[in-house]
């Protein structure tokens, strides 16, 4: 089932022809509303109308996160405040808060892409989608609702915390679909089993989890725990929210939809673009957005692209599993190390749980690193001697995968906090140098 069959399946010579039309589009806009992008076209010697070929972007600088922070709130925005219909903005937690803003067509984009995502998931008018994001000034909420509403589902608009009452809800209610981040998802799942509900038992079949990185092992470890099939969604505030990109029902990479977003994969140090394959920094160009749209945009996020057909039917590349963030990487001793890779190496383990925190700090000169995991019920209450196995086990393979040398700590299980939102997988402690 396809949400949009067009589009969904236009030929690639024609996605590039959309892409050219609409890149051309968002330039002359950008140029003639929005100072900052006027002064660096200026900059180059270069109009709009210079831009003749999908080849002739990589003539225009990149967009970062600071670019939209220095900015703040609505330097970056290309059309009146008086014509927005909703602005959405980020935590702010690492530095200003990024506010974006969407007009009426951009909200009738973001629902219809966002269902888009849903179908392909397997979602059906039929369904009961049980949203879980935070709703509020985070794009998960509403982007979740407004796309399983545009599909024609049932909502039960849930938001974050309460997670006892949720398992309740979800099983109350029927639900068919479960919407959140990954991490609340085995939360809920948890709250769930604490009260006699297991999910396996209920009527849920989908997962629809974004938000935060998580391995294939960990979805795979949630399919078998909740009896679903789980599928991520990927999206970021800066370019529009949920509904940028989904695997479907093969499961064999995201499907980003390119007549709406124009990506490119770059070396994240030279900036050059990689060849479709290669692993690199993932950048977007936004090519209907009206309210704040954006050029050659920094995602930070690692993967790759394959152009290749999907057996789903849908021509429109597909992404990787994202192997990380550039800005999540810590740097141990030398050693670049990202949280998703010891999330890989914990969860291939019997007898741990996906909870699980990273604690870098520093003593004296030498950088540290300890894994705290929690580990199963069953596994806390057996040997002594079988416990030090599994913690000897998991510091060798983190010092042969990631080449660092990491304490492990065993947790007791529930012992490490959960979040309704995103879950805190890292915790550095370093000075700030």
């Amino acid at each position: 089932m396809l949400f949009d069959i067009k589009n969904e399946t236009l030929p690639r010579e024609e996605i590039r022809k959309v892409q050219l039309v609409r890149l051309q589009q968002t330039c002359d806009r950008l140029y003639n509303t929005v100072p900052f992008y006027r002064k660096r076209f200026d900059e180059l010697g270069i109009k709009p109308r210079d831009i003749r070929t999908l080849d002739d972007l990589q003539r225009i600088p990149f967009t970062t996160k600071q670019d939209l922070r220095n900015h703040y709130p609505y330097g970056l925005f290309s059309v009146p405040r008086e014509h927005l219909a909703r602005v959405h903005a980020s935590s702010g937690t690492t530095g200003q808060a990024v506010v974006v803003g969407y007009t009426q067509r951009d909200l009738k984009n973001f629902g219809d892409l966002a269902a888009r995502c849903m179908c392909a998931s397997g979602v059906t008018p039929d369904d009961i989608v049980h949203v879980a994001y935070g709703y509020g000034l985070f794009t998960g909420g509403l982007g979740a609702h407004d796309g399983a509403e545009a599909l024609g589902a049932m909502v039960v608009p849930a938001s974050g915390g309460a997670t006892r009452r949720q398992a309740q809800l979800i099983r109350d209610l029927g639900a068919t679909v479960l919407a959140c981040t990954p991490s609340f998802a085995l939360h809920l799942w948890e709250a769930g089993m604490e009260q006699g509900i297991n999910f396996r038992d209920l009527p849920l079949k989908i997962g629809v989890f974004g938000g935060e990185p998580w391995s294939s092992t960990m979805r795979h470890s949630m399919e078998e725990k909740m009896g679903i099939d789980a599928h991520n969604i990927y999206g970021l505030s800066e370019i529009m929210g949920p509904g940028v990109a989904i695997d479907c029902l093969e499961h064999t990479g995201l499907h980003l939809w390119e007549d709406h977003f124009l990506a490119e994969i770059i070396d994240p140090v030279t900036g050059e673009q990689l060849p479709e394959g290669e692993v690199g920094e993932l950048v977007i160009t936004t090519l209907t957005k009206e309210g704040s749209p954006l050029l050659r945009y920094r995602t930070r996020d690692l993967t790759s692209i394959d152009y290749s057909p999907c057996r789903c039917g849908r021509t429109h590349l597909r992404l990787s599993r994202f192997a990380g963030r550039t800005d999540d990487m810590l740097i141990i001793r030398g050693v670049n190390v990202f949280p998703q890779q010891i999330e890989k190496l914990l969860m291939s383990n019997e007898g741990v749980s996906p909870n699980y925190l990273i604690v870098v700090d520093r003593q004296g000169t030498l950088d540290t690193i300890e894994v705290q995991v929690e580990v199963t019920e069953s596994t806390f209450h057996d040997q002594i001697g079988r416990m030090q196995k599994l913690q000897k086990d998991l510091q060798e393979n983190i010092k042969e995968f990631c080449g660092v040398t990491a304490k492990v700590r065993l947790m007791e299980p529930h012992s490490i906090a959960r979040s309704g939102g995103k879950a805190t997988r890292v915790v550095d402690n370093r000075p700030k140098d």
